[in-house]
């Protein structure tokens, strides 16, 4: 089956920085783009950021840029996604996507890894 496991959140200090992980399986990890979503309590999901099938080319939400990394690793099957300088705003649940490369039509999802940025 289809599987998008995340790790790595938690609770974090104002400033700090977490590492989500994201490992796949079920499917032909290097054939999708891939990206990270949150959400945040009563409010909207959000496209965090997103890196291509090769990991040429990345996107960023405006709110992370300069302080998220987004990466994959295709021999593991993860991707990854670096949070420094974390704010009380980051705080949402995170959550992993794949999207096929070479059509919108497969699209899988994490149940999700919490973080919360607190002091």
């Amino acid at each position: 089956q289809v599987q998008l496991v995340e790790s790595g959140g938690g609770l974090v200090q104002p400033g700090g920085s977490l590492r989500l992980s994201c490992a796949a399986s079920g499917f032909t990890f290097s054939a999708y783009a891939m990206s990270w979503y949150r959400q945040a309590p009563g409010k909207e999901r959000e496209l965090v950021a997103a890196i291509s099938s090769a990991g040429g080319s990345t996107n960023y939400a405006d709110s992370v840029k300069g302080r998220f990394t987004i990466s994959r690793d295709n021999a593991k099957d993860t991707v990854y996604l670096q949070m420094n300088s974390l704010k009380p705003e980051d705080t949402a649940v995170y959550f992993c996507n794949a999207r096929y490369s070479a059509s919108d039509y497969w699209n899988y999802w994490g149940q999700g890894t919490q973080v919360t940025v607190s002091s």
